[in-house]
């Protein structure tokens, strides 16, 4: 049977939306005081690593708490460096931004999942590997409850998934409810939680 996300990768020749054979825990949109340290505990009580795509913007604002998460051997994704939607703007326009991005890293995540196909191939030639998610918790919505995001994860997690949560202040208090929920239910199943690795090694990203 073909699901869904099967199709979507078709569809999105540049982008990963699972991959290997573990699961991935994944943060959008930090890094932001008042969530991530939160988020930093319960992945320290747990010992699971994750990857943080982070906004490069909020990165300048809090370099601390970028700090905390690369000192606690997190993984740092690009998320932009003000959460552009790619489809607004040109492709050019889409680059520079994520070339303003303040630290070195070859994963990318385009923010709401919009770009163009002229800027993932782009950005694929940069030496960027593009993460989607094959699991969107979708807890930045408040009519989204912390039980029915559980639920999410339990029927449509398999091996390679990547999960999508959001260290944000929009999501924090659902987010950090339904957290180690998951965590303690995807361990209990057996499954390896790690970080994301690079997947294009064409080329080097200029920095």
């Amino acid at each position: 049977m073909v699901r869904a996300r099967d199709i979507w990768q078709g569809l999105y020749p540049y982008g990963v939306f699972r991959t290997g054979k573990a699961v991935y825990l994944t943060f959008d949109d930090g890094p932001i005081p008042e969530v991530t340290p939160k988020v930093l505990e319960i992945l320290k009580h747990y010992n699971v690593k994750a990857t943080f795509f982070m906004v490069g913007e909020n990165i300048d604002k809090h370099p601390d708490v970028y700090q905390q998460v690369v000192d606690a051997g997190h993984i740092v994704g690009n998320h932009t460096y003000n959460h552009l939607k790619g489809w607004n703007y040109s492709t050019e326009e889409y680059l520079a931004n994520v070339d303003k991005f303040p630290k070195e890293t070859q994963l990318f995540r385009p923010p709401y999942g919009k770009a163009t196909f002229r800027q993932r191939k782009a950005l694929h030639k940069k030496g960027y590997t593009l993460i989607y998610w094959d699991i969107l918790t979708r807890d930045y919505n408040a009519k989204i409850t912390p039980e029915h995001m559980l639920r999410n994860i339990q029927r449509n997690t398999r091996p390679g998934s990547i999960i999508n949560f959001h260290d944000s202040l929009k999501s924090n208090e659902r987010m950090l409810a339904v957290l180690p929920q998951a965590i303690e239910w995807l361990q209990a199943q057996g499954y390896r939680l790690e970080t994301l690795s690079p997947l294009n090694k064409q080329t080097k990203i200029k920095q």
